[in-house]
C-alpha cells in the first residue's frame, strides 16, 4: 500500500502542492486527475522520492521513503514499473533490448532467461511481432505498448503510470486503457495513473482523486464521480467534453 500524508511541495515559494493526503490500496488502480499544474506529475514524483517533500511523508508498504538509505531505495524502486509520458523508450535499441534493459541493469539473469522474460512482455502487450523493430518504425501507440512492457520487465508491485493516453486517437486510447485494465487483473498490481482523459480515468480506476490547485478538491468512485455534485469538479469534466450520465 502507498500512504500520501499532508503533503506539501513548493518551487521558488510558489505552492503546487498542499497538505495531500491519499491512499493506494492494494491491489487497486487509482486514477489522479486534475488541470495542468494542479500538482498531478510532481505528487507522482514524490512516490518514487525523485522529490522530497517540504512537508509531510509518503509511506511505500509502511517504509517512510524519507528515511531510507539509498540502498533500501534503490530496493524501493525495483518493486515500481513506470510508464512515462513519452514512452522514454532507446531509439538506438531494438524494442526487445528496450524491454531487456532493465533486466540486463537490475538482474543477473542468463541471457536465455532475459530472452523469454522479453517475449512473455512482449505478449502481455500483444506485440509478439515487432520485437526485433527500433521504436522509430513502429506507431505512437505501439511505442506506449513497449513502453508498458519495459515497466513490467521486472514483475514490478506498482506501476504508475503519467498520462498513458496523451498524444494517441481515441480509439488507439481506449486500447491502451483496455490494456491498463487487463495487466491489473492478470499481474495483480497496484496502478496509480495521472490522466487527464475522463473516459480513461472513469474506464480504469476503483477510485478516483481530484486534484485542484494543489489540494485534494474530490475523492470517490467511478459511480460517485457520476452523480458528483461539486462544481469545480464538473467545470473540470465538461471541460473534457465527458457528459456524465447517472
Amino acid at each position: 500500500m502507498i500512504r500520501v500524508s499532508h503533503l506539501s511541495k513548493a518551487f521558488d515559494e510558489r505552492p503546487v502542492l498542499r497538505d495531500v493526503s491519499l491512499e493506494v490500496r492494494e491491489g487497486e488502480t487509482l486514477a489522479v486527475i486534475g488541470r495542468s499544474g494542479s500538482g498531478k506529475s510532481v505528487l507522482l514524483k514524490h512516490l518514487l522520492r525523485l522529490l522530497v517533500p517540504d512537508e509531510g511523508t509518503v509511506e511505500v508498504d509502511g517504509q517512510d521513503l524519507a528515511t531510507l538509505s539509498y540502498g533500501e531505495l534503490r530496493h524501493v524502486r525495483q518493486q515500481f514499473g513506470v510508464l512515462f509520458q513519452g514512452g522514454a523508450l532507446f531509439d538506438s535499441l531494438s524494442v526487445a533490448d528496450n524491454i531487456a534493459f532493465p533486466l540486463r541493469t537490475f538482474t543477473r539473469a542468463s541471457d536465455a532467461d532475459i530472452r523469454d522474460r522479453v517475449d512473455e512482455c512482449l505478449r502481455l502487450v500483444r506485440l509478439e511481432d515487432v520485437g526485433v523493430k527500433r521504436p522509430s518504425e513502429i506507431s505512437g501507440g505501439m511505442q506506449k505498448r513497449a513502453a508498458l512492457a519495459r515497466a513490467v520487465a521486472l514483475e514490478p508491485r506498482y506501476l504508475l503510470y503519467d498520462e498513458p493516453t496523451s498524444g494517441l486517437d481515441p480509439q488507439t486510447a481506449r486500447a491502451i486503457d483496455e490494456l491498463i485494465k487487463d495487466l491489473s487483473d492478470e499481474l495483480n498490481v497496484t496502478s496509480v495513473v495521472i490522466t487527464h482523459d475522463m473516459y480513461s480515468a472513469l474506464d480504469v480506476a476503483d477510485r478516483i482523486v481530484f486534484l485542484h490547485q494543489g489540494e485534494v478538491r474530490w475523492s470517490g468512485t467511478p459511480g460517485e464521480l457520476r452523480v458528483a455534485s461539486d462544481p469545480v469538479l464538473l467545470d473540470f469534466v465538461r471541460a473534457g467534453e465527458y457528459r456524465i450520465e447517472a
